[in-house]
């Protein structure tokens, strides 16, 4: 497959051997949130954002597997130098109990391994003065050890502050700071004391009189954190004003309370910059990283962390060799071939365009984000709904969030073709949904 001469082409979706293969799976497979009958086929053709499906449909991919493929698929700014490692097996040790070498010494080894990506996470949060990490299985798990050393870290922890709207996984702990829908946190037991606000500036002023010393109910110095996402994900892609997260700064600032940022859909460049509190005036003391890294992080200063050895939790997070060091070439990679750059400058050109089809039909009501982190808002939920399932049979994968939204999450290195074909694909998607008779 062509990079640069590939398109999406479908004859039926989801075809036979996809529809066996489904059926396959849940014959075993507990419920889980499936967005779509699509079953990519790892032994036929796949680069950047095309992948071929098991009955020979090519895809347009952009949702980079909700940002956790960063460059999209079987990408050589990544491959080729994980090509030059011969597998081994096991693939994934007891890391937090055992260390593991790439050959040579530190310095000298061509190939990154855990403590490599560590230090380059260290890298590029040195602006935060941040110089820990401690690598887990997932995101949700960077989330609960960031939740846990800010616990560890308060004399007296009582409190948590979560935002309406925000998304921070699915593990128990974790759950307990999900507001974006209910049926993730229904019927299971939470952590006390967990506070939620409005994701804006009034929500500020509220928790800011919640934590007045003489009119508040909550005393500053028990709050262990606050956590939000930079862009909220599953919320609806919904982007602060740089207002909002200042205030949220000041606010933390003067009750000494650690602001976590969950940067695991929108960091490592998905946004224009390595990570979108790049873009604001404020100052993360944790960040949670996962997805795009192949393993999860959570990043801090050491004077955050405990002290002591058995107070975080993972089994192999240090130890993932491979997803150790698939997370540091990608790193390089947007480095190395400036793809903040072009995730900033497609992003723009994306949404511009994105407005200017739009504007052709009446049912987009809102086109946001930063970078390539895109959404659009319909007018109704069926409405976004039907764009989706429609884009599919057209050969475009999208993904919903919020209540009526649909996000756009193309490879950092998309070019303006690729994005065109996803333009072209939409601009025929809303004339179908909007007069299916007519176009039928």
């Amino acid at each position: 497959m062509d990079r640069n001469t590939a398109e999406p082409r479908v004859d039926s979706l989801p075809g036979p051997q996809s529809s066996e293969w489904v059926e396959y799976h849940h014959e075993t497979a507990a419920p889980s949130t499936y967005v779509y009958d699509f079953v990519w086929d790892i032994t036929e053709d796949a680069i950047g954002p095309f992948c071929t499906d098991a009955d020979g449909n090519v895809l347009l991919d952009f949702t980079c597997h909700v940002a956790a493929s960063p460059l999209g698929y079987n990408n050589p700014k990544v491959l080729d130098r994980a090509d030059e490692f011969d597998m081994v097996d096991p693939l994934k040790i007891a890391g937090q109990d055992f260390y593991v070498s790439t050959g040579g010494s530190p310095d000298e080894t061509s190939l990154p391994g855990p403590a490599h990506l560590m230090d380059r996470l260290t890298d590029i949060t040195s602006h935060y003065d941040f110089d820990t990490v401690f690598l887990s299985n997932s995101g949700a798990e960077a989330v609960e050890n960031a939740m846990k050393i800010c616990y560890d870290n308060c004399e007296t922890p009582k409190y948590g502050i979560t935002f309406d709207g925000a998304f921070h996984g699915r593990t128990l702990g974790a759950l307990s700071l999900n507001r974006s829908k209910s049926v993730y946190r229904r019927k299971f037991p939470e952590l006390s004391g967990i506070h939620d606000v409005e994701y804006s500036e009034a929500g500020v002023e509220r928790l800011r009189s919640k934590l007045d010393a003489d009119t508040g109910h909550i005393p500053p110095e028990e709050v262990a954190f606050l956590i939000l996402e930079p862009i909220q994900g599953e919320g609806g892609y919904r982007v602060p004003s740089p207002e909002f997260l200042s205030a949220v700064d000041d606010l933390c600032r003067e009750h000494d309370i650690p602001i976590i940022a969950d940067e695991i859909q929108s960091g490592a460049g998905r946004t224009g910059e390595m990570w979108a509190v790049d873009h604001y005036d404020i100052e993360p003391d944790v960040i949670t990283s996962a997805k795009a890294l192949r393993v999860g992080a959570t990043i801090s200063r050491s004077d955050i962390f405990p002290s002591e050895t058995s107070r975080l939790s993972s089994t192999w997070g240090a130890g993932d060799i491979l997803g150790s060091m698939r997370g540091a070439l990608t790193l390089a990679a947007i480095e190395d071939h400036d793809l903040l750059d072009n995730a900033a400058e497609k992003g723009t050109y994306f949404m511009d365009r994105l407005r200017e089809v739009s504007a052709d039909h009446q049912l987009v009501e809102d086109v946001r984000g930063l970078g390539l982190m895109i959404a659009l808002e319909f007018d109704t939920a069926d409405r976004r709904d039907a764009v989706m399932e429609t884009a599919l049979q057209h050969g475009l994968l999208t993904l919903g969030c919020g209540q009526k939204s649909l996000r756009l999450l193309p490879p950092l290195d998309v070019t303006e073709r690729e994005l065109e074909l996803c333009l072209d694909i939409l601009d025929s998607v809303f004339t179908e949904v909007a007069d299916p008779v007519a176009s039928a």
